[in-house]
């Protein structure tokens, strides 16, 4: 069997995930957590919280999944959010369009940065074919499909919204709240875990490619000016830097820099970006990925999403396949800046000078008697775009007359009637809009990478032993209970153990059916990292036998001591040192 049907099996058989809805037939891309799983993920989690939220100091909120319209036409998603597809005419299927041109065409790796009508004419030069059914696809129409699931809020079709693509939005759109709860100081951070939506063309390979799925977020609100990271204390962490140039090279490939040399070679153009790639290396190492199968990948030109400089995947090696399982990206102000254009709401933060400052201000005093009579309806809009134009423009008043734009059309009108003027005023600040640094994490492909690169087989006793040897602080499970028999008292000692354990706050399983060997094997398959025998010993002088996982080594621990013992194991100690 290959590595993923060897974890397919392991995960419907022992509850980690499978396809929800079964017993209707399946839905693609939609998977349910089962017991082992659900407690995987939640521990997952719990790390990224404690690593980003806790450790960080920065607040976590929870926003609505339903959104209305407004937000993402603000944000450009109803724009944006498209991915090309091609449908094929005999049997039907539909297939990203960009994804078959770059499996068939060797030289091209960004596809997605491509027109549709390029996308067609490569399909129809290769004369590619349905991967389905086999049909050639030359000449069918490429169409760009909007991935939002649509909804109305409320009855009737007044008021469409969408299932949000992504957690972000949710904390962008309450940024006016948001800012006071951090007392208006800059820099802070705001976190969110949820659920996010995405009507993926051709859903795939399990928990990697799905239409509903778990993002953790964290938006990091920055002065442009003068908010720095912390580089120091991350400066001689070492980075494995796949970065465009690399990709672009025939030969290139993974390269490692710390992140001095990331930045002073400028491979990382954002100091905020290296920042927390070099921040989230412990946090992958901590949920068990192997690092030797981890990289940071630049993403191209065509790549880059409409709000982002620079941006970087985490990702991560199944099965000969690397997947993106985190992106970083320096949003600049652009989230921000477009809701204060959508929205009655004010998106920036008042910076305080150290001294009140006189300045020169370029303000202008419209004469409406002319706006209204000459442009109508644009009158109001046309004093807007004025305004705008001499804050951030003023030459453009030094002639007769001065051009605006609203929309798609512009207007001409004499300068006097504008009411330019440039005027001294004594400031004591200014309102700056935030810069966003954005490490965006995708929790069910973590636990995917995670279970696949922590599953394996090895020889116990002579026989073949398969196991995950899961990091203790995100197992399911973090401890066994067997008694060696369910009689003479000891499956009711057993009980008394793991009632013990559960008490003082540990993930416990207790189990007594088969053969003791049989109870390590199922507890080995499912990670849990520590197991305790209740035996005839026991019974004499309260002490249990602790079995750890990956050695499968043991020791005697006094009951007293085992709650104690086990958070010991669980930090980092070994059998030996209890």
């Amino acid at each position: 069997m290959t590595e993923r049907s060897d974890l397919a099996e392991l995960a419907k058989r022992r509850g980690f995930f499978f396809p929800a809805n079964e017993a209707y037939g399946g839905t693609a891309g939609l998977y349910t957590y089962g017991p082992e799983g659900a407690a995987l993920k939640r521990n997952i989690e719990a790390v990224w919280r404690d690593q980003f939220v806790r450790a960080a100091g920065h607040m976590e909120v929870e926003s609505p999944t339903v959104v209305p319209e407004a937000v993402f036409e603000a944000s450009g998603h109803l724009e944006t959010f498209d991915d090309m597809i091609v449908e094929c005419a005999e049997c039907g299927a539909t297939h990203r369009a960009d994804h078959l041109v770059e499996n068939a065409v060797p030289d091209v790796d960004d596809a997605e940065a491509f027109a549709p009508r390029r996308i067609a004419d490569l399909v129809a030069d290769h004369d590619m074919a349905c991967p389905s059914c086999g049909a050639s696809l030359a000449g069918r129409p490429v169409d760009e499909f909007n991935l939002m699931f649509g909804t109305n809020i409320g009855p009737g079709s007044s008021s469409p919204g969408y299932l949000r693509p992504e957690t972000a939005q949710g904390i962008f759109v309450e940024f006016p709240r948001l800012k006071e709860y951090a007392h208006n100081q800059l820099p802070f951070g705001v976190a969110q875990i949820g659920r996010a939506y995405r009507n993926e063309i051709a859903p795939r390979r399990a928990l990697v490619r799905v239409r509903e799925f778990t993002q953790a977020e964290l938006e990091h609100f920055v002065d442009p000016e003068f908010d720095e990271p912390p580089i120091a204390p991350v400066a001689d962490v070492e980075l494995p830097l796949y970065g465009a140039e690399a990709q672009r090279a025939d030969a290139g490939g993974t390269e490692t820099y710390t992140v001095r040399e990331a930045l002073d070679a400028g491979v990382v153009g954002s100091d905020w970006v290296a920042y927390y790639l070099a921040e989230s290396l412990a946090f992958y190492e901590r949920i068990g990925i192997d690092m030797e199968r981890f990289r940071y990948r630049q993403h191209l030109p065509g790549e880059l999403s409409h709000y982002a400089a620079d941006t970087w995947d985490a990702e991560t090696e199944l099965g000969g396949d690397w997947i993106e399982v985190t992106g970083f990206a320096y949003r600049s102000d652009y989230d921000l800046r477009k809701h204060g254009e959508y929205a009655e709401a004010e998106y920036t933060v008042f910076r305080q000078y150290d001294e009140p400052k006189t300045v020169e201000r370029a303000t202008v005093d419209p004469d409406m008697s002319y706006l209204g009579p000459t442009f109508g309806d644009a009158a109001a809009d046309v004093g807007e775009a004025l305004e705008s134009l001499a804050a951030r423009d003023r030459s453009a008043f030094d002639g007769d007359a001065v051009t605006v734009a609203v929309g798609e059309d512009s207007y001409t009108l004499p300068v006097e009637k504008t009411g330019f003027a440039v005027e001294e005023r004594t400031e004591s600040g200014e309102h700056v809009t935030p810069h966003v640094v954005e490490p965006s994490f995708g929790v069910g492909r973590l636990v995917y990478s995670v279970l696949v690169h922590r599953h394996g087989t090895d020889e116990v006793d002579g026989e073949e032993r398969t196991s995950l040897a899961l990091p203790a602080e995100v197992a399911p499970t973090t401890v066994a209970v067997f008694p060696l028999m369910t009689k003479d008292g000891l499956d009711d000692r057993a009980g008394e153990v793991a009632a013990a354990l559960r008490a003082a706050g540990l993930a416990v399983s207790y189990d007594d059916t088969g053969n003791i060997g049989r109870r390590y094997r199922r507890q080995d398959e499912v990670g849990t990292p520590y197991c305790v025998t209740v035996d005839y010993d026991t019974l004499e002088d309260d002490t249990v036998t602790v079995r750890e996982r990956d050695s499968t080594d043991q020791t005697r621990v006094a009951i007293d001591d085992l709650p104690g013992a086990i958070d010991r194991l669980v930090g980092g100690a070994t059998l030996a040192e209890l």
